[in-house]
């Protein structure tokens, strides 16, 4: 047996990412997507693969081709599957229906735009879908070869919710809704207007459809004033479902008709509440939160580097008594069934679930679960006896070379006595007599969580003889609303000491050398980093990625305009409370900074803006403190989990040698 090497960050285009699995109405193949990276040309591909649910036959590949093949679902008898694809134009994906039982796929969709979703009618004669047109000036460019090469002229904006982080400029087109015949591929808008309408879903009957808009006449301010509207199939009147006030997503109708189902949110603003389950009687009435006394958080908020781990929406049981829906508890991401009066169990756990589906009679459940030592594979359940079994094994070759050390998981207690939770990834090989460099790394968010996922970045830094570790603090999800909270108007302050505690909790370790201790994080993460080096000196090296320290200046300036206000707590502009903003400011301390520091940011990140960096990198620099100053162009905000590979790649090894400069050798 040849000797097991270590994870280089070359490794990340050897991965093949698994997701959106959906398992046919019968129960007898689940049908998923494979991604990989093609290194010649750092494009990423994803591709079709179909299973048998009883494991009888290996996976095989259904789709071929360099595109992305992406959202299959299957009809309603199980013959044939839609999904979306740009094998026909790169830049525009149609939808597609494959026959099961073999045949080319063929294209339904001749539309020019973008799709978020779609879903097929309960008698498979039909499919709904969030469509956005491409602006008609965009149209226009593309045809006049001497407009195209000028390029646009201007940008008219009056709205502030004019651009997103990773999608850039938002279009003057809002999404609507359509139907698309499933024979002939016409396509019949139903909605049109000033308003996105999202999230469409079909009634029992298939009469009806339920979506999601904020029609408010200032939508861009009032975030939380999302409402329930239905529309005749056929078109027509749009009509308001009566609910609570609140932000609102992943609407579903119950089997029976009766209710609507819904994830919300009540509290204006507040972004570190739980998304909570809701019901509310089908023609309107007073909302009811099923999951008030569970203080669950129903939402994918878990850190993954490899895979992605977003779930699914919730789904009803057949008997509309109760919904499968994921949550973020204490660092797992479990399948839970939520009965409708408020009582929840474990469907399936340990470890981290992402997207799911159920056959018909929901007696088989097919799911993405990831863990610590495996970036993600699809499982089957059967759903009454509980039983479990993985049906793919990508990636086992290529783990089955590499020697990642171990992780041990671990509790450290608070100043004001609290129990938090984190982790420690130790290098191969680790030899309990000696002392190790170590990194502390700190998540995003900051409502996410780090958990029993597959951190690439920190088994490749453990490759190195580092000791990772990397835990979660208050302003954490996973651990109820109060503990998300709890830096709600005030961060850095907690949380801060909860970081500091677990250093300290990790420099008391014989194995850890105090004088060789490093800091790191994203986001929230770099932002706490940032702050970090103005209140201490007790590490030796600082690496701060796409992170905030101005808070006045990230206010207008993040795609988050104006919601800086709720992300923070302020609940007021800087110019009502300036010194509120200032105080959890980074700069506000960067004087009595003294750490080398690395800065980290791509140049399109349009949620934190590189300004904040560079004003960081100034800072430290006109006070003759080592930093540098790394930018990446072309990427947005997650770079680390969804850039250009070879991008990903060169921020790893910076990040690995500002360390080693600093790290390496004992003081």
């Amino acid at each position: 047996m040849s000797k097991k090497r270590r994870i280089t960050a070359e490794d990340l285009y050897e991965f093949l990412v698994v997701s959106e699995p959906q398992i046919s109405p019968d129960g007898q193949h689940v049908i998923f997507c494979v991604q990989r990276v093609e290194q010649k040309t750092e494009k990423k591909y994803t591709n079709l693969w179909l299973v048998p649910s009883d494991g009888s036959q290996p996976p095989r590949q259904f789709t071929y081709g360099k595109q992305n093949d992406t959202h299959p679902r299957w009809s309603p008898d199980g013959t044939q599957i839609a999904f979306l694809s740009n094998r026909l134009d790169e830049k525009q994906a149609q939808i597609f229906l494959i026959p099961l039982h073999g045949g080319e796929a063929r294209p339904l969709t001749d539309m020019t735009g973008s799709f978020a979703s779609f879903a097929w009618s309960p008698d498979g004669a039909q499919l709904v879908c969030q469509f956005r047109k491409k602006d008609a000036e965009a149209i226009e460019r593309e045809k006049d070869e001497q407009k195209k090469k000028l390029g646009i002229v201007a940008r008219h904006i009056t709205r502030v919710d004019y651009r997103f982080d990773g999608a850039g400029y938002r279009p003057q087109e809002k999404w609507h809704i359509w139907t698309v015949d499933a024979q002939s591929g016409a396509g019949k808008q139903l909605t049109d207007g000033e308003f996105d309408e999202t999230e469409p879903t079909w009634s029992p009957d298939g009469r009806s459809i339920l979506f999601i808009s904020n029609r408010h006449p200032r939508a861009d301010f009032e975030l939380d004033a999302t409402e329930l509207y239905t529309i005749p199939t056929a078109g027509g009147e749009i009509q308001l479902v009566p609910a609570d006030y609140g932000r609102k997503n992943a609407p579903s109708y119950s089997p029976d008709g009766q209710w609507i189902a819904y994830l919300g949110r009540p509290q204006k603003g507040r972004w570190y509440q739980n998304a909570y389950l809701y019901l509310v009687p089908a023609g309107g009435g007073a909302a009811r939160n099923v999951t008030a006394a569970l203080d669950l958080h129903l939402s994918s908020v878990t850190n993954g580097d490899v895979n992605d781990p977003a779930a699914s929406k919730p789904v009803w049981a057949n008997d509309s008594q109760a919904l499968f829906s994921v949550a973020t508890l204490h660092g797992d991401q479990p399948l839970l069934r939520l009965s409708l009066d408020g009582k929840a169990a474990t469907l399936a756990g340990d470890g981290v679930i992402g997207g799911f589906s159920f056959s018909a009679d929901q007696q088989t459940a097919a799911y993405v679960k990831q863990d610590l030592y495996d970036p993600g594979q699809i499982w089957v359940q059967d759903v009454r006896s509980g039983q479990a079994r993985p049906l793919t094994q990508f990636n086992a070759d290529l783990l089955a070379q590499l020697d990642l050390g171990r992780v041990a998981a671990v509790q450290f207690t608070a100043p004001d006595g609290a129990k938090l939770d984190g982790w420690i990834t130790f290098p191969p090989a680790f030899d309990a007599g000696k002392q190790y460099a170590s990194i502390l790394q700190i998540h995003g968010g900051p409502q996410t969580q780090y958990g029993r996922t597959f951190m690439h970045e920190f088994y490749y830094l453990a490759a190195h003889d580092y000791v990772v570790y990397w835990g979660n603090p208050r302003g954490s999800q996973g651990y109820g609303e109060a503990f998300a909270g709890a830096i709600y108007g005030r961060w850095g302050t907690v949380d801060y000491d909860d970081i500091m505690a677990w250093a300290d909790y990790m420099a008391a370790q014989p194995y850890i050398d105090p004088a060789r201790m490093g800091v790191s994080g994203g986001s929230y993460g770099g932002y706490m980093t940032a702050l970090i080096i103005g209140k201490t000196n007790r590490f030796q090296a600082a690496v701060s990625q796409r992170a905030v320290t101005n808070i006045i200046s990230f206010y207008g300036s993040s795609d988050l305009n104006w919601g800086a206000e709720y992300l923070m707590g302020v609940e007021a502009p800087p110019w009502e409370a300036l010194e509120a903003y200032w105080a959890m400011s980074p700069m506000k301390y960067v004087g009595n900074a003294k750490t080398p520091t690395l800065l980290i940011h791509s140049e399109q990140d349009l949620r934190c803006d590189k300004e904040q960096s560079e004003q960081l990198f100034v800072a430290l620099r006109r006070q003759n403190v080592d930093a540098e100053l790394v930018l990446f162009p072309e990427e947005s905000h997650g770079l680390s989990r969804n850039g250009r590979t070879d991008r990903r790649i060169a921020r790893l090894h910076h990040i690995l040698r500002w360390f080693e400069r600093y790290l390496q050798q004992s003081g």
